[in-house]
Order: C-alpha cells, then sequence, then structure tokens
C-alpha cells in the first residue's frame, strides 16, 4: 500500500464523517432559515461565540488522537486505555463548567450590540446550544480513539447517528412537529444537544462491544491518573488553544462585521458563506486529521522521513479537491445560496443573496490557503509542536484580520473589504507554518515522553 492509499484510507472515513457533521450545521441553518431570516443571523453570530470555549474543550479532548496514534506506532497498546480515559475526565469536567456560561449571555450580548431584533434571539439560542457541549466533547474523545489506531470507519457511524438525530430534531422543534410546540431558534439548540447525547451513547456502545475494549485494557484503566493527565493537558491544552484563538479571533470579526449600518444583511450573509466554508472544507479536515494519525505513529516508530512523506501527500490531495470546489463557489454561486432561500421578508433576502455572491468568491480563496494549513498545523500537532501553532493562532489573526474590519466599520462595502483581510490573513498563517514544518524541530518531539 503506497502513501497516497494509506492517507486515503484513513481519511475518506474521516471526510464522511466531517461531512455528516457539517450537514447537520447547514440542516440547522436551512431550518432557521426557513423559520426566519433574523434567526439565521443570529445562529451564525452566536456559533462564533460559542465556538470559542467549544474549541477549547472539544480540540483538547480530541488531542488523544496523537498520544493514541504515538503509544500505537511504538507498539505500547497497553497505555492507549488510560490516556484515553483521561480525555473522557476532561470532556466531563469541562462540558458541565460550561453551562456556567448561560449565566453570563444577556449582558454579553448586550455588550456585542446587535439589532434588538437579534439580541434575545442570540441569548436563547446560546443558552440551549451549551447543552451539547458534553456530549460533543465526549463524542470527539471516542472518533480520536478510533482514529489514532487508524479504524477511522467507525467515526462514521457515530457522527451519522447525530446527524439523522440532529434531522429529526430540528423538524420536531424547530416549527413544531408531531404534537411539540413550535421552539423556533432555542429548539436548534435542543436538538443539537439531544443529538449529541445520543450520538455520545451509540459512540460508547460501540467502543464497548469492539475487541479494543479489551485489547487497549480499556476495561481495567479508567482510574484518574493524574502525572498521565497533567501531561495530556500540556500538549492538549495548547491543541485546544490553538482552535479557541482562531475561534475568538472569527468571532470578533463577525461581531464587527454585525455591527455595520446593514448588520442583519452582513450578518445573514456572511452566516451563509461561513456554513458553505465550512461545508467545503470539512473534507480537508479529514485529510489533516489522517496526516495527524500518520505522523503520530510514524514518530512513535521514530520513522520522521515518512512522516515528512505523508504530509506532503495530505497537502497534494486536500489541494486538488479544494480548488475545484472553489471553481464552483467563482462559477455557480446561486446554486449554494439557494439552499438558504427566505421569502418571508423579500427585501431583504435579495439584498442578502447579492452580497453573498461576492462573499462567496472570497471564501474560494481562503479555502485553498487554508486546506494546506489544516495538513501543515495538524501534522506539526501530531508530533507535539502544539505551542508553536497556538502561538501562531494568538498572534496573527489580530492585526491582519480583526483589526482591519475594525478600522473600515464606516466605509462604503465594509463587509467585502473586511472579507479579503480574511484572505491575506489565510496566506500568512500558512506561510508561517510552512516554514516551521520545514526547519525539521518538530520531527524530533514526541508527546510520550512526559
Amino acid at each position: 500500500m503506497n502513501k497516497y492509499q494509506r492517507v486515503w484510507k484513513i481519511a475518506w472515513p474521516l471526510i464522511v464523517a466531517n461531512s455528516f457533521w457539517n450537514i447537520q450545521l447547514t440542516v440547522d441553518r436551512i431550518f432557521l432559515g426557513s423559520y426566519s431570516t433574523e434567526s439565521l443571523g443570529a445562529a451564525m453570530a452566536v456559533m462564533g461565540v460559542f465556538w470559542v470555549p467549544m474549541a477549547l474543550l472539544q480540540q483538547t479532548a480530541s488531542y488523544v488522537t496523537t498520544f493514541v496514534a504515538q503509544y500505537f506506532g511504538a507498539n505500547e497498546k497497553e497505555k492507549i486505555g488510560a490516556i484515553f480515559w483521561q480525555s473522557i475526565y476532561i470532556s466531563l469536567i469541562g462540558g458541565c463548567a460550561f453551562l456556567i456560561l448561560n449565566y453570563f449571555t444577556t449582558p454579553f450580548f448586550e455588550l456585542v450590540g446587535h439589532s434588538q431584533n437579534i439580541q434575545p434571539l442570540e441569548v436563547m439560542y446560546f443558552n440551549s446550544l451549551s447543552f451539547s457541549a458534553l456530549p460533543t466533547a465526549i463524542i470527539a474523545a471516542i472518533s480520536s480513539f478510533f482514529t489514532g489506531i487508524g479504524e477511522s470507519r467507525k467515526v462514521i457511524g457515530i457522527n451519522l447517528v447525530g446527524l439523522v438525530s440532529n434531522a429529526i430534531l430540528d423538524y420536531i422543534l424547530i416549527n413544531g412537529n408531531f404534537g411539540f410546540q413550535s421552539y423556533g431558534i432555542e429548539g436548534a439548540g435542543y436538538a443539537t444537544a439531544l443529538a449529541g447525547f445520543i450520538a455520545s451513547l451509540y459512540g460508547f456502545i460501540l467502543l464497548y462491544k469492539s475487541r479494543y475494549w479489551r485489547e487497549y485494557s480499556l476495561q481495567t484503566s479508567y482510574k484518574r491518573d493524574n502525572k498521565l493527565l497533567i501531561n495530556f493537558l500540556k500538549y492538549g491544552f495548547p491543541s485546544g488553544i490553538q482552535w479557541a484563538l482562531e475561534g475568538l479571533a472569527f468571532t470578533v470579526f463577525l461581531i464587527i462585521i454585525g455591527r455595520l449600518s446593514n448588520g442583519e444583511v452582513a450578518l445573514a450573509s456572511s452566516s451563509i458563506a461561513v456554513t458553505l466554508m465550512m461545508l467545503s472544507v470539512l473534507p480537508s479536515l479529514g485529510v489533516a486529521q489522517a496526516v495527524l494519525t500518520l505522523v503520530g505513529q510514524k514518530i512513535g516508530e521514530k520513522k520522521a522521513a515518512d512522516a515528512v512523506e505523508y504530509t506532503w501527500v495530505g497537502v497534494k490531495i486536500s489541494f486538488i479537491y479544494i480548488f475545484l470546489i472553489a471553481v464552483t463557489f467563482w462559477l455557480i454561486p446561486e446554486f449554494y445560496i439557494s439552499w438558504f432561500k427566505n421569502n418571508s421578508n423579500e427585501v431583504l433576502w435579495i439584498e442578502v443573496n447579492q452580497l453573498s455572491i461576492k462573499l462567496l468568491a472570497i471564501v474560494g480563496f481562503f479555502t485553498i490557503f487554508d486546506s494546506i494549513y489544516l495538513n501543515l498545523s495538524f501534522a506539526l500537532k501530531g508530533a507535539g509542536d502544539t505551542r508553536f501553532v497556538s502561538a501562531v493562532a494568538l498572534i496573527i489573526p489580530w492585526p491582519i484580520m480583526v483589526l482591519p474590519a475594525y478600522l473600515m466599520m464606516n466605509q462604503e462595502n465594509a463587509v467585502v473589504h473586511s472579507w479579503m483581510f480574511v484572505i491575506l490573513y489565510s496566506f500568512l498563517i500558512t506561510l508561517v507554518l510552512w516554514f516551521r514544518f520545514k526547519q525539521g524541530k518538530w520531527q524530533h518531539m514526541s508527546v510520550t515522553q512526559g
């Protein structure tokens, strides 16, 4: 099996699984768009805010992939069970602590300053969606275990259960069907949470019934190990911080967009652009996750040269795919935008449609750089170079993307010009990680050595 086949063997189930997850988000947007355009804009604003603490928790828990992969590569399978349970404990603690944020949502969204029509919707959506933090983190830990040992096909079933459950619950709770009352945007949040609990339960059942439950000592190594937990956080927390910092910068960017004079149009259009951006990029994320797994396994095997080759294979696969998707964004944007059409406010929709076409053209360029960035950052994290990656995520977005958006708030075409700086941001952060990767310091790292 050559390296392209090896990457693809692990990547394609993750691509499918990630697509299910993103389809789940898209279904939410479509249901909310049909409910009201204002709810669609509010949901996008909330997801930006929600993603910051959620990314910290989810991506910290999911970093167990690197530990599992390196133990697997080093043939130290007896250590895999213990590190898996540490990620579960982090998920439980973080998921419960997440609910504390609900006490601060009303003053926070008042401070954000979106229109009076949007603010109460934002509060309701965040408070209901916060219940999804716990199951989302657990799903990340279980999925990452399977990915780390190269059994990524198991992740498809977990995400499919979540997708189907969420779609059914959206239909029931958003518009009110099967005898239930209509909960609107609040129903979308509860649907996501309930679907997460169903999917996480399925994941545990899948794990318990598999041979890995005994093969990797999962049934005997469930005790909390403080030393192992601290070492896990030493690498996993910076990995989570990277996603949180990027999410924070993008959230502030979207908040600025929402405070423009045409804030409702800008938010709804940005919601469409971001949703389609995620739909297009998540398959590249699946390839990058495969790269992380293979880099981790090869670092465990002390074969760094192979890790380098696997990374460039991932970059090539992702680039070819995302370039083809970008072309469709440039040539047939109306095909995608029509998914979100709402006829209840025709004047508002005409403005949203026109602006979305421009933003989708920008998204096409962004995704090309982002697909390369994902593979490079995941390769570095697969070895344990998480602190550098998180430092880059802290420094670059603010002067390159957020500050220009703030400075252009009162200018004509501020939305489009602000999004243009998103392209510049993605190019520069990709360039920095490329230099870091070429230096090769990561090739001598290992998370399993403490």
